[in-house]
């Protein structure tokens, strides 16, 4: 018993600002590619623009994501991409979370 509880407790060091859904996906996408834009990334995650512009400040303040403002041309254009904090979160999160996950076959 003692050895489900130290798997399960594993999971209690999963990074909750990685974990939480929207954000995970976020960082999923920018793990795959070099940079996006603000606009790949709202139609890649289906979330509205508020709230993409919500979870991408709390990874920006995480220390996550670089955000990137200017222009092209004269339309505003917002980059983001991973930084290397990021990367490693989700490196970090994908070791624990498949210990975890293994450790519970029956």
């Amino acid at each position: 018993m003692d050895e489900i509880g130290s798997d399960l407790r594993q999971l209690s060091e999963v990074d909750r600002l990685v974990h939480e859904p929207a954000r995970l996906m976020i960082l999923m996408v920018l793990y795959l590619v070099q940079a996006a834009d603000f606009t790949f990334l709202t139609n890649v995650t289906e979330l509205t623009d508020g709230n993409l512009s919500s979870h991408l400040s709390k990874l920006d303040a995480a220390g996550y994501v670089e955000i990137e403002k200017g222009y092209a041309g004269k339309k505003p254009r917002t980059t983001v991409q991973l930084t290397d904090a990021g990367r490693r979160a989700v490196d970090d999160y994908r070791q624990t979370m498949g210990k975890a996950l293994e450790n519970l076959k029956a």
